[in-house]
């Protein structure tokens, strides 16, 4: 039982962000449908742009994906699936370099 509650929070701090970063994509959407939608209109002289709903749904969006993505990069990271240019760098023994190059210090 134990081990069925730790995934389903597992799952559950997957599925937040998700839905963070979703909401966030349709509040900038709708901000955008709206002001095109307005833009249309013969009777309004002025249209106007829904900047905070749109700042706020931009800043959710950025946060549920950057969660979403920070986790899958860290997850592979612990399996080795990454690029050698994510690993961390390994430190050389001190007579390693010199070796290398051909050149010894005599």
């Amino acid at each position: 039982m134990k081990l069925v509650i730790s995934r389903l929070i597992a799952i559950l701090l997957l599925v937040v962000p998700g839905l963070a970063a979703a909401y966030g994509f349709l509040l900038m959407k709708d901000a955008l449908f709206d002001y095109f939608a307005q833009l249309g209109n013969v009777e309004l002289t002025t249209p106007k742009f829904a900047w905070l709903s749109f700042a706020i749904g931009f800043v959710l969006f950025i946060l549920g994906v950057g969660f979403i993505g920070g986790w899958i990069f860290f997850r592979d990271r612990k399996h080795n699936y990454l690029s050698s240019r994510f690993r961390p760098k390994r430190q050389r023994p001190p007579g390693a370099a010199g070796e290398r190059n051909g050149s010894t210090a005599e």
